[in-house]
This record gives C-alpha cells, structure tokens and sequence, in this order.
C-alpha cells in the first residue's frame, strides 16, 4: 500500500507531494481502474503494493478480486473521499481526473436528478430529456440577484452572472453554449433569452421583450431539423446580441448566423427530415392560404420524403405552422423544383418553363471563338437542380434573418449588450465531409478562445490573493488551426483547387498529401483508403471524406439559371439574384444588418468568395466579438443516444466531457491549487483537530495557519491567501483522513465509557440479586415447632371470622333484592297501564279521522261528478247556440232586402253632401295656401337648426354616447325629431361637401346610440324610443341617399332634398345592423317583463264565476313565497301589453315593427301557456279549458280594442285554443275522434294522442296497444309516440323595411 501512494505521488500528475501527503494517503484504499463497459470503475486495494510490483490486488464493487497489472509511471488514479462525491463544482474534488468528474456528474444527474454542475467557470448542463419543473417564473425571480455560488448551479446563475457584470462593470457579455446534437443547446440559449426577457423588462416598450423570444420558433422553423441524434436539431450556429440600454432593460437585438447546412435541403440520411418549415406547410396544404401553392402531402415530394421519417412522434405540424405561416410563401414554392412539379415551380415563380427545363439539362459553354451549349448527363442535371434549390433556400434563409433583424431594430443607441452562442458542438461521424470539418474548425477556434480565458482567470485568482504562482503548462491548439487556416493550409489549398476550371477532388486531396503527410504530425493519411485524411484534433482524430468538399465549397449556380431567375416577377426571388438587390424591406435602407454571410459584388464569377473564406471571415468576426466581452460557457452533455430520462451512459458523457474542453478546464486547476476553502470554512469543518489552546486565539485565521502548520510540514503543499486557503492535490483528502481519524479515536472513548457504565450496572443487579436469595435461604433454615402451631390456631381464628362476616353480607344482599324487586314490579305495572290508556285513545282518534277522510271523499267526488254534469251541460249550450246561428242566418237575409231599400234613401242624402263638400273644398285651397305660408317659415327654421348643428358638431364629439339624448326627453319629444334632426346634420355635412364632418359626425352618431343602449338595455321605454329613431333615420337615408327601392316612390320637391355628393350605403348597413341588435334586446326585454306573468295568468288564475272552488281529486297547487295578493292575474297580462302598446305608439315605432313585436309576444304566450299545460297533468280538465278559452277572448278582445288584427297575432294562439277545446269536447265515439282529427289542424298527432293520455289518466303505451279504442284508429298506427312533445323554442323574427315608398 505504501508502495502504491509513493507511485502515485511520483507520476506526472502529483508531482509535488512530500512526506506529509505520502502519510495521508498510507491507509487510503480505493482506485479508479479502467473499463470497457462503464470506462472506470471503482475497485479497492486488498494488498500492500510494493515499488517494482507488476500487479496490484484489487477487489471490485461486486466482490470480484482482481490482479490488475499496472505501470509504475501511471499507477490507477485515486477516488475522492466520500464528502466530496455530489459537489456541485467539479474544481472542488481533492483530487481532479477524468473518473472522479465521471464519478460526481453520475450521482448528481442519477441519484440527485440535477442536471446542472459547475466546472469552474463552466456550466455543465445534461438533457434530462424531460420536463423538469426548474424554468418557472418564480425560479427566475429567485436567482435573479443572488450570486453564482451562492444557489445551486442553474442556467439562470450564469445568465444573472452575465447580467450582473454587464450592470456592474459596464462591459459586454458573451454567453457560449455549446455541445453536440441533441444536447440541449438551443433550449438552454432559449431559457438564457427568457431570463434576461424577465428580469430586464420595460414597462414603457414590453413588446420588445417579447419580440426577442418570438424570433426563436422563426429560426426553429427555417433552420432547424429531425436528425438521427436529435428531433429539433440546430443546422446552423446562431449568435445574438440582446441590446440594453442605459438603464439595463432590452431595447433590442440583433442575430448572426454562421454555416447553414444547405445539403439537408436536397438530401436526407435515413431516418432522418429537411428542414420542420417544409412539412409544416405540407401539413396545412389545405390552408385556404397556401391552396394557391399547389403542395401536397410531404410523401409527394423527393425532398421531404428521401428520409423515410416525415412525421415526429409528439410534434404537430400543422399546429406550429401557425407560429411561421406568415413569412414563409416562398418555401411552398421551392418543394415544386422537381421533375414532375417543374411546371408548378416556374407558374409560383412567374418563370419561363422552356427555358428553366432546358438550361436545368443544358449547358452554355463559352469560348473566344463560339458558345457551344453541351447537354448534360442525368447525374449532372440533378446536381444542378439541386444546387438552384439549396441557392435559393440560402438566400431565403439570409432574407428571413434581416427581417428579424429589422424587427428587432431600435432607435436609441446600444450602452451594452449580452451575445448569446448557439453553436454546433464537436462532431465525428462514421462519413464526415465539409459540414463537419468547418464546425471542427469553429470548435477549434472556440476552444483556443476557451483555454486562453481560463488561464487568465486562474491568473487573476491568484493575483487577486496574492499567491505566488508560475505559469501553467495546458495544451495549445494552435498548430491545428495553423494547419487549417493558414497559409498553404487546408483551406487556402481548398480554395485554389476550387479556382482550377478542372479542379477535383481528388487532385486537392493529392496536394494535402503531398504537403503534410510525414510532414505535420497533426496530419495523417489513412491506411486502407486514399479518398480521406485524418486532422488530430484537441478533442479526437477525425477523418474526413474529401468527395464533394470543392463542390460544397464553390456552392455556385448555373449563370443561366440565375439569369433566368433574374427576370422573374415574384419580385422576391429575382431580387435575391440581382447583382445589386434593391431592398425589399419596408424598413428604411440606413438600418445597417450584421450578416456573417457577407456578399462580395464582383463581376468576375472566378473571384467569389468560397464558403471556407465566408466562414473563415465571419469566424474571425465572432472571436474578435468574444474576445471585446467576458465569456461564460455553458457545456450540454448528452447522457445517452436512446433519449431516455435520467439515463447515463459513460461512455457518451466521457467522450463529450473530452471534446467539450470540461476535462481540459480541470488539469489546468489541478495542476496549480485545486481545493479552495475560505477561513471560515476551513475553521468550521477541521475544528476538531486543534487544540485548546489553539482555540483560545481570538483570531480565526491565525488559528488555521497554526494549525495548517502543524499538520502539514511541507509548506508547498498550501497557501494562504487574503480570504481563501489554496491546498494542492490530494491535501483535503490528507485532512480529512486526519479528522475521521479522530473522531474513531472519539468515537472509541465514548464506546469504553458507555460499555464501562453498562458493566457496573449489570454487576451491582446480579449483587442485589444475591443478597436477596442469601436471605430467604438463611430465613427458612429459622422455621421452629412453636412458629407451626401459632400458625395453625390463626387459621382456625381467620376461618370463623370470615365465615360471620360472610353470613352477614349476605342478609344484607338478601333484604336490598327483595327491596328492588317490589319497587320494579310496580314501575313496570304502572307503565303497563299507561300503555293501555294510550292506545284507548288512539282508537278513539282513528275512529273520528277516518271518519273525517270518509267524509272529505264523498264531497270531492260530488264535485268531481258536478264538474262533469256542468261540462256535459255546457257542450248542451253550445249545440243550442250553433242551432241559434242557423236561424240568425235566415234573419240576414231579411236584412240585407232592407238594405237596398235604405240605400237609395241613402244615395239622395249623398247628393246633397256632394255641395257641402264643393264649399268645402274653396276653404280647403284657403287652407293649403296658409301651409304653404306656414312651411316656407318651418324651411327656414331648418336652415337655422342645421346651421346650430354644425357649430356643436365639435362638441358632440368629445361627450361620451350617453348624452346623446338624455332620458327626459323621451317622454315629451315628437316623435321622430331626433331623427330628423340627426338627418338635417348629414344634409348639411352634404351641403359643404365635407367627408370629415359627415364620417366624425356618423361614428360618433352610431357609438353614442350604441353606448346608450348598452347602458339602457334593460330599459324598455329607453330601447323602444332609439328603436323608433334609428329605424326613422335609417329610411331617411336610404330614401335620401341613393336606394332605389325607396326612391321610386319620391316626389320632385323630395328629390331635390336628396344628397348630392356622398353615397352612405356603408353607413345604411351599420344602421341596420344596430337597430336589427336594438330589435333584439327590445324583444329580450319585453320576454323577460312580460314571462312570469303568463303561466299565473293564463293557468293558474280563474277568473269564470261559480267554478272557482272546484278542483278535481289530486290538485295542487305549485309552492310559492309570494303572497296570493302578488299572483299575476289576467288583468295584470293585458296591462302589461297596453303598457308595452302605449309605450311604442307614444315613441312612433314603425307599425310594421309594432305589429311584429305584439305577434311575438302573442307568440311567446301561447307557446309557454301551451308548454305548461302539456307538462302539468292537474291543469287538464274541462274547467281549465273553459278557462284558457275564456283568457284567449280577452287577447284577441284586446287586439281588436287596439287595431292590431292585421297583424296575424290571434293566428299564433291557435295551438293553445285547440288544445283548451280537447280538454272540453267529448272523447268517447268515433265521430269524436274524427271531429277531434278535423279541428285540432295546429297541433301534431303526436300532441294530441299525449294530450288525451295526461287528460284522460291514460297510459300513452295502453292507448296504443288497444286498438278497440275509437281514438287511436285516426291516427297513423306507424307513428312513434313521445311521452310529451311540447312546442320548440320560438325564434325571434325580424323584418326591416317598409312595404310602401311613402315617406316624408
């Protein structure tokens, strides 16, 4: 064991440790050893290892003894004590390797369920792949000023950390999110963008907030796809700068985008789909809005369906196109750049289809002599479709991301920014190409940029603690980016050979060959292929496949094509291939856009600048971006490929965690002083190893530099700083082997005095228990003869006792019973007779109740059987009186023959009127005449009042709609004046032909009547007047303003009152419209006043003489809390209607509209009274009907009294007055039946058979199944009966107009 800690200190990676640390870690016993499976695994040492040993004993965590052969210069790393494992920062383990952070992130993500870890300066985040309920608002709020150590890491803690250095320091902030496919990168960018959204928010510009978030689904949609690692995966980088002002709230951003993967446009791996925006179109095809692109569903298409997944399990693609559907018409348009869809492509795109079909199988080849154009083969014709199509979506893409950019533009001017990076993390395929070497060459970039910063930091640490220290030796990659970017590198040599007319792959591949195999170590070249090279990345080999490099590199289109693009009249897409493209966008042309898609305008197709050169630039930009701000890195981890939850497979995390730079960031601490604990801390945990008079110092941080002193001899192996204490490797796991060393010690001294105590306490019961035994034995050795006897004569004495005084408690108990029983007896006697009492009575009682019941029997069916004897005798009456209308006939005829005599009596009495009425008519021309007179003074009292309605037009626009016309003047104004008067403002609006005055005059006409009524709508009286003069004013303007229908009938003189200058046809709509909801609630009103009355009234009132008292057997009436001094009567119905009458005649509502509103009431009181007496089986009687018929007499006399009988409202009582004459007609014979069949025209078999079935206390399934019975052989035997059919819910009919041209 000895052996192995002394290796152990000697390797490279402990270089350092004296004496003290090799004693701490003697009797240390666990080690990572390596594995296939889980890539280290914890094993612990069984036997001493000795310097020279070839194998150490090991048993691992199953019990498996092991001899694991080890090398002397690298013994097994060792594992940390368990105090450490679950640290929420890695740079805090005693000792930093691979296996320990493998180690603390399994049990943090694993056992713990955090996803979140500190690595010094990094955050790294592992993809729980679920929802975690962490990103609330309340989360938000809680990290929001607190600092980065202080809560448990958290995407929000760097976001606040970032936030906060840019408030305190006046600096711009840069925060990196990075990490492969499918970890997490574009969501944790997204949560960062949400925090600085929440915490930063303006009251006074809150939309630009939510402005910046709303830019995510856009890029989502346009860059982003399902790939076989990921469901949402980011094809480009993304960097966004959020724009605050002065006082840190978000005023704007701006985006660049870096290396869109235009290749998924026109090929897809298996399982794999093109961009979300494609199939979020094909889904919503049907879209009345993208019928005109003529899509399909996304199986049509080459490009959608080539990877065989066109569909998401849990993503709804129609559902997200809602989000992009308006900035994308010309995506739909791109899907039809296929063979059989080339005709639709070139229709959307306004192009020539010969000339597209051609040139995409042609080729234009000019020389200085001649311009030969050479057909191309299937193979070249493809690539060259393809090529148009990945040009246009890359110009698209850019053409989305300005105008996001323009959205996000603001008018102030920056004070400081956060960028946020969304970049593609460390890739390696089985097959990489020229994607995957420009994102190995970001990450390059990224990582030299990482390595720098956090050097510096550890630099800073140090001088900030005034720690001596020297430099620190890390890896540099920048021989690698030496080997890409630089002169004569990959890149420059790509670029040439893309320059060549004949350039191939295979001869830039040959170059690369020839300048750097055996030449650059970080260069290698495969041995069982000639079609690839490898690159020694910082992270891992790679090699690359170098088919289509120059192809993707060039990313050049036909010139044809272009020019044929050109000329196209969807003006977007000629736009984009213009050489100089005009802007399209609404936005002024001085906002300047940052692209990292730069366009170079040269006329000479040969120097374009190649995709490497545009990423190389537009790199170069972001570093100098991340170089002017402070970094914070967020590092995503994906925990295994099978997107389980909480799943960790160590072998993925291992090979990030190296690609990542994590592990990188923890040798550069692990070389200098890992473990940092302040003063405080160090006092709090090692207390327990000082002495008491080391604690009697005052000072705490004297304390721990005498103790430090004392316990370790090296002084290399710590320092001390101003507020923290720096110990190299392995020292805090030295300490704490100290400190459970002795707290066993501690623990050993409580153990021997608790296990003393326990000891003396069993020995003083078991002496206890001794003595006691000593002296029962010792007393019975003392038992004599004399002690026998004297024990003898106390029993007899005992025996005698007890007997007596057993003897005596019995007497006692003897008397008590005899005592309790007597007094029972008698109780119980007593109640027997009671009982018997009682029950005498109750007999009595009984006898006199059923009397009573027998009696009150007799009598209702007296009264049941005088009802039907006064039916019977009515129906008498009634043949009576129909005999008595007969002979009334024959007594017309006498009459009109004395008619004709007194009719030419008459006619001789008409003669002589005819003179007065000459007389009359000279005194009616001296009448017309003062008219005549008397309007010509009213015309100019007009003119007067238009010319006052003008000057208060200004003012009238300013109150509020409810004083249009206050309440008061509803009662004494004529009716129709305000109309009128509103009609007299529009005519004199015409009258100056001023469209301003007429449209504010209008608006606030039509908003005041509508504020008036919704204020009023309960009020009848209110409702009813504006009903009237809207409906007035309506007719004036479509007599007055152009409608034909109306205008026939004007007179000259109304013709020249016409308008002249406006049509208001829009206005006599909205007219219309609001009196038609005017109507409505007048009607709603009414209902809802005149409703409880009527089923009162109609039914349960009655009113007819002598038939009050009589109810049939099982009557009832409904419960009420309202007094019988409250019951609606009849008289209280008819009132109600005259008030409703009055009301709507006093206001001059249309008679039209009057008529229509008494119908639907009369409508609505026969349908409830009809739906009642359906419904309550105790309302069915020949009384009842006598009644109902009697109430009927009195509506239609009340129509009558009013004039109203053209308006067909007794038609709708006609229901209800066949239903009260069943109730009282005969149903025994078949002529009833048939008589019943002839009369009852209004209601439905099915009403009449359910009707006879509650009138009669018939079964309706009995009165069906006998046929004997005479009145179920009228009806359809077929017909399927209801128990009740009542009437359906009336609607409310509305008619507008007027039947006769007649107007003022």
């Amino acid at each position: 064991m000895l052996s192995l800690v002394l290796a152990c200190l000697k390797s490279p990676r402990n270089q350092g440790s004296t004496l003290s640390v090799f004693y701490s870690l003697c009797s240390y016993n666990r080690v990572w050893i390596p594995d296939n499976e889980e890539v280290w695994q914890s094993a612990e040492i069984t036997k001493n290892y000795k310097t020279g040993d070839c194998f150490l004993h090991v048993q691992l965590e199953d019990g498996t003894e092991l001899n694991y052969p080890v090398d002397p210069a690298a013994l097994p790393p060792l594992r940390n004590p368990d105090i450490l494992v679950g640290e929420n920062d890695l740079t805090a383990l005693s000792y930093l390797h691979e296996p320990a952070v493998l180690h603390n992130l399994k049990v943090r993500f694993v056992e713990s369920k955090l996803i979140y870890t500190y690595s010094g300066i990094i955050l790294v985040a592992i993809n729980p792949y679920k929802q975690l309920p962490i990103y609330g608002d309340a989360i938000i709020h809680a990290y929001s000023g607190q600092n980065m150590g202080d809560m448990d890491p958290h995407i929000f803690a760097v976001a606040e950390e970032a936030y906060k250095q840019m408030a305190r320091n006046n600096k711009n902030q840069s925060i990196i999110v990075s990490g492969e496919s499918g970890a997490g990168k574009t969501v944790s960018a997204r949560y960062t963008m949400r925090y600085f959204a929440t915490v930063s928010k303006s009251s006074s510009n809150a939309d630009v907030e939510d402005k910046v978030l709303a830019s995510n689904p856009i890029t989502e949609a346009v860059g982003n796809a399902k790939t076989t690692r990921n469901d949402n995966s980011s094809r480009f980088g993304k960097y966004t700068e959020i724009s605050f002002d002065q006082s840190y709230q978000i005023i704007g951003a701006n985006m660049r985008t870096y290396l869109l993967e235009k290749s998924r446009v026109v090929f897809q791996s298996e399982n794999e789909r093109n961009y979300h925006i494609f199939y979020q179109l094909c889904a919503s095809a049907m879209q009345p809005e993208f019928k005109h692109l003529k899509l399909g569903s996304a199986e049509e298409f080459n490009y959608t369906r080539m990877g065989g997944s066109t569909v998401i399990e849990g993503v709804d693609d129609r559902a997200n196109m809602v989000e992009t559907q308006k900035t994308f018409a010309l995506l739909g348009k791109l899907l039809g750049l296929e063979d059989k869809h080339l005709n639709i492509f070139c229709e959307l795109l306004d192009l020539n289809c010969d000339k597209m079909a051609q040139w995409l199988c042609h080729r234009k080849i000019i020389t200085t002599s001649e311009t030969v154009i050479k057909p191309m083969t299937r193979a070249q014709a493809v690539n060259a479709r393809d090529a148009l199509a990945k040009k246009i979506y890359s110009h698209l893409f850019d053409f989305i991301v300005e105008r996001i950019n323009q959205a996000l533009q603001f008018p102030g001017k920056q004070h400081t920014f956060i960028g946020v990076l969304d970049i593609y993390g460390f890739e390696t395929f089985d097959v990489n190409s020229f994607e995957q070497f420009c994102i190995n060459y970001a990450n390059e970039k990224l990582q030299q940029q990482f390595n720098l910063h956090v050097f510096k930091l550890e630099q800073e640490e140090y001088m900030k603690e005034d720690i001596p220290w020297t430099l620190i030796d890390f890896y540099d990659n920048q021989p690698v980016i030496d080997l890409i970017e630089a002169k004569m590198g990959i890149l420059e040599l790509l670029d040439e050979e893309c320059l060549l007319p004949h350039g191939t792959d295979g001869n830039w591949l040959q170059k690369l060959y020839n300048n750097f195999v055996n030449k650059n170590a970080l260069f290698e070249k495969p041995r069982m292929s000639n079609t690839s090279f490898i690159v020694q990345h910082f992270a891992d080999k790679v090699e690359y496949k170098c088919e289509a490099f120059l192809e993707k590199n060039r990313d050049t289109v036909h010139e044809v094509l272009i020019e044929i693009l050109k000329e196209s009249k969807f003006h977007l897409c000629a736009n984009f291939f213009q050489d100089d493209p005009v802007s399209i966008s609404p936005f002024s042309s001085s906002i300047n856009i940052k692209s990292a898609r730069p366009v170079l305008k040269s006329p000479n197709k040969q120097l374009r600048m190649t995709v490497g050169s545009k990423f190389r630039s537009s790199l170069s930009l972001l570093m100098v971006t991340l170089n002017a701000t402070t970094p914070h890195y967020v590092r995503c981890i994906k925990p295994n490929d099978e997107k389980l939850p909480f799943e960790f497979d160590s072998k993925r995390v291992a090979q990030q965690l190296r690609a990542c730079g994590v592990l990188e960031t923890i040798r550069i601490s692990a070389q200098s002083y890992p473990s940092r604990w302040t003063y405080i801390e160090f006092f709090s945990r090692y207390s327990i190893l000082m002495t008491q008079q080391e604690l009697s110092i005052n000072d705490k941080k004297q304390i721990c530099k005498i103790v430090l002193q004392r316990l370790i001899q090296d002084h290399n192996q710590y320092q001390f700083g101003r507020t923290k204490i720096f110990f190299r490797a392995g020292q805090v796991a030295y300490l704490e082997k100290l400190r459970s060393d002795k707290l066993r010690h501690a623990c050993i001294m409580i153990q021997k005095s608790v296990r003393g105590w326990l000891h003396r306490k069993k020995f003083l019961r078991m002496k206890q228990a001794a003595i006691i035994i000593q002296q029962y034995f010792r007393g019975q050795q003392a038992i004599t003869a004399r002690t026998l006897k004297q024990t003898w004569a106390a029993i007899i004495i005992q025996k005698y006792c007890r007997g007596y005084l057993v003897r005596r408690l019995c007497q006692l108990i003897h008397v008590a019973a005899v005592t309790i029983q007597a007094y029972t007896r008698g109780f119980l006697a007593r109640k027997k007779y009671r009982k018997m009492l009682e029950e005498h009575k109750a007999v009595i009682l009984q006898k006199y109740a059923r009397a009573w019941l027998a009696r009150r029997r007799f009598q209702n069916i007296r009264r049941f059987v005088l009802n039907i004897q006064l039916s019977y005798r009515v129906q008498q009456l009634q043949k009576k009186m129909e005999e008595q209308v007969r002979d009334t006939s024959q007594f017309m005829i006498l009459l009109e023959s004395h008619f004709q005599s007194q009719k030419e009596t008459y006619e001789k009495e008409i003669e002589g009127l005819n003179f007065k009425v000459e007389h009359l008519s000279q005194d009616i021309n001296h009448l017309q005449k003062l008219f005549r007179e008397e309007n010509d003074i009213n015309d100019g009292i007009r003119l007067e009042v238009s010319r006052l309605t003008s000057e208060n037009l200004v003012r009238s626009r300013c109150r509020k709609a409810k004083y249009v016309f206050p309440r008061g003047v509803v009662v004494n104004m004529i009716p129709g004046l305000p109309a009128h008067i509103l009609f007299m403002c529009v005519r004199y609006a015409d009258y100056l032909n001023d469209a301003d005055m007429l449209k504010s005059f209008m608006n606030v006409t039509i908003d005041g009547i509508k504020q008036v009524v919704k204020e009023h709508s309960e009020d009848f009286e209110m409702l009813s007047f504006w009903l009237s003069n809207t409906h007035y004013f309506l007719n004036c303007l479509k007599q007055y303003s152009g409608e034909e229908g109306f205008m026939k009938c004007n007179t000259p003189r109304q013709n020249k009152n016409c308008l002249k200058h406006f049509d208001l046809s829009e206005y006599r709509q909205i007219l219309s419209d609001l009196a038609i909801c005017i109507y409505h609630q007048f009607i709603i009103v009414m209902e809802n006043n005149i409703q409880p009355m009527i089923v009162p009234g109609m039914l349960e009132y009655e009113s007819l003489q002598g038939i009050s008292g009589l109810k049939p057997t099982g009557f009832r009436k409904r419960s009420s809390s309202i007094d019988d001094t409250d019951t609606y009567t009849m008289t209280s119905i008819l009132q109600q209607l005259s008030y409703f009458y009055s009301t709507m005649c006093q206001n001059g509502l249309d008679p039209e509209l009057l008529k229509q509103a008494v119908k639907q009431l009369f409508f609505l009181i026969g349908a409830i009274t009809l739906n009642s007496l359906f419904l309550r089986k105790d309302m069915c009687s020949c009384r009842k009907g006598m009644q109902i018929r009697c109430n009927i007499s009195y509506l239609e006399e009340w129509l009558k009294d009013k004039n109203l009988q053209s308006s067909n409202a007794k038609e709708t009582l006609e229901p209800l007055s066949q239903a009260a004459w069943l109730l009282q007609v005969k149903k025994i014979t078949d002529d009833d039946a048939k008589e019943i069949c002839e009369h009852c025209t209004s209601l439905s078999t099915v009403q009449v058979v359910n009707h006879l079935a509650i009138g009669l206390s018939f079964d309706k399934n009995s009165i069906l199944q006998h046929s004997t019975s005479p009145l179920v052989s009228w009806f359809n035997p077929g017909q399927q009966l209801s128990t009740t059919q009542p009437l359906t819910h009336f609607p409310h009919p509305v008619g507008w107009g007027r039947k006769s041209g007649k107007k003022k």
